[in-house]
């Protein structure tokens, strides 16, 4: 009897969790997507819309991080890297009917990888040494490269190589803020929006291509979600707890406790790349000398910071990349909270401390400003412990709202701006180059980038180890460089790690199946209803 009911409560909690179809899934955001052309779906409230209405060439398993089939059945790459050939699924279909094949696949590859100048869509920061395309068949396509790029397979995974519709790119990158002008092949559909507050998608019925590997290939078992734009933190964990929405983004540390006692469950996926930071503009002659930015390193205090604001969920760097990230090298001993070491490299640098206690050279203070970043958690806050430690030993750190009007320019103008707020994610050591390389995020603004107004700092060798993390197809030495760039970015300094960020999520638990990609961005193709 007893062997006969232990196998009827297995048999009914088998039933349970069997995946129910229908009903709509409220999702609480705290910002609204700025532009959904996928080279630029970093910003995740982009992301979080992108990942249920594109596909991608390629899925990079969360947990093993391996390349796995979703679009492409399988691929060879040639020997040095500068080859790749693709060979896709049969009977994909964008959503306006347009087949998904090796011209379509060319199209968007050509697009991301050399951009659109006549259409202002920029080259894919996942895309490097880009050459040309060629479509071999219907089914297959190949593309070629003017050096090694050992990094495309995993790029052709991440949510910037979303594929699109030819309709979408014969559009102009201003017209992509427009949620319904984004044609893709995933399992949902835009449906309608209102600029800036709300988004609906609803379920493609006809979907059946899922990543290969996954046991859902079918359409989703939701019928539609809707995405809400919440600005305010408290509102939306008040929605969540009053049944008035079904996961949220953004949920800080302080209100993580709070939601599991009361039965909600907390996510909070890695995001594997470049640590939450702050960044030094050295082209600003205030922290121009790597003795002012080593002492403002040392000087910072970030177990305090951690300790203060976070919660477990967000683990102290301990190098420039998370230590979940490929290519992680353990910097701790270079990290050290010193406010001596610090007093004194700034007395070195000439910086002594004036009458009105903050320090001063040939008559100028040592005053910076930072912005804060609005998309990072408890951003300010964090600028503002930053400022406290840094005040006691003279240096004055002002921190102004990321909404100013001026923010923007003034992040693009070193002398406005010494330090920044920064980070990225991706699973893949390129995710270095991402964050540095002056064609790309430039975070440390060098010339040749995307800012006019800086006059003259460039870092030589630090483009070059990013250059050549970007073309070394030997694996082991591919890893070694991102290890040299991680100790020449804090040996000189140009940015302090803080924690590694994660994206952290609640949901009511009645949300089953719900996954994340390999940075954290939410997938709602396997989410059901349990009520």
């Amino acid at each position: 009897m007893m062997a006969m009911a232990l196998t009827l409560a297995a048999s009914t909690a088998l039933a349970q969790e069997t995946p129910k179809t229908g009903g709509t899934l409220i999702y609480l955001e705290q910002q609204p997507h700025t532009v959904l052309y996928p080279p630029a779906g970093g910003f995740y409230p982009n992301g979080g819309i992108l990942n249920q209405i594109t596909d991608k060439l390629t899925y990079q398993n969360p947990k093993t991080l391996e390349i796995e089939p979703w679009i492409a059945e399988r691929w060879e790459v040639n020997t040095d890297s500068t080859q790749y050939t693709f060979h896709l699924r049969p009977g994909v279909t964008f959503s306006d009917g347009t087949p998904l094949d090796a011209a379509a696949v060319a199209l968007n590859f050509d697009t991301f990888g050399l951009g659109n100048k006549e259409r202002n869509f920029p080259v894919s920061e996942v895309v490097n040494n880009y050459e040309r395309s060629e479509v071999l068949d219907p089914l297959t396509v190949r593309f070629r490269f003017k050096a090694p790029s050992p990094g495309f397979l995993q790029g052709t995974s991440v949510i910037g190589s979303g594929l699109v519709a030819p309709a979408t790119l014969k559009r102009n990158f201003a017209e992509l803020g427009d949620a319904k002008l984004i044609i893709g092949s995933g399992p949902f559909v835009v449906e309608s929006e209102t600029l800036g507050t709300e988004l609906a998608l609803k379920a493609r019925e006809d979907y059946a291509w899922g990543p290969a590997k996954l046991g859902h290939q079918g359409r989703p078992f939701l019928d539609a979600i809707r995405y809400v734009i919440v600005p305010e933190d408290g509102v939306r964990i008040g929605a969540l707890t009053a049944g008035q929405g079904d996961v949220v983004r953004q949920i800080q540390a302080y209100d993580e406790d709070g939601l599991t006692s009361q039965g909600f469950t907390i996510a909070a996926p890695s995001t594997r790349g470049v640590n939450n930071s702050i960044v030094f503009r050295p082209d600003n002659p205030l922290v121009a000398d790597a003795k002012v930015r080593r002492a403002l390193l040392h000087g910072t205090d970030r177990q305090a910071i951690v300790q203060t604001l976070f919660s477990k969920n967000y683990p102290l760097a301990t190098s420039v990349i998370a230590s979940t990230a490929l290519g992680y090298v353990d910097l701790s001993d270079k990290l050290g909270f010193d406010a001596a070491k610090a007093a004194s490299l700034l007395d070195e640098a000439g910086w002594k401390v004036g009458a009105s206690g903050l320090r001063e050279r040939d008559g100028q203070r040592l005053e910076l400003t930072a912005y804060e970043s609005l998309p990072q958690p408890q951003n300010k806050a964090a600028l503002q412990l930053v400022a406290q430690q840094w005040g006691t030993l003279g240096v004055k750190l002002n921190v102004l709202g990321g909404d100013a009007g001026s923010a923007v320019a003034d992040n693009l103008d070193p002398a406005k701006t010494a330090v920044s707020p920064a980070m990225v994610g991706r699973a893949d050591p390129d995710v270095l180059k991402s964050q540095y390389y002056p064609k790309n995020r430039n975070v440390l603004l060098q010339t040749g980038g995307v800012s006019g107004k800086v006059k003259s700092f460039r870092d030589d060798k630090l483009n070059g180890l990013l250059e050549g993390i970007a073309a070394e197809t030997d694996p082991e030495k591919r890893l070694a460089l991102a290890g040299d760039v991680q100790r020449y970015v804090v040996d000189e300094a140009y940015a302090i790690p803080i924690f590694e960020e994660p994206q952290v999520y609640g949901s009511a638990p009645y949300v089953k199946g719900l996954a994340f990609e390999a940075v954290g961005r939410p997938s709602f193709y396997g989410v059901w209803l349990d009520k």
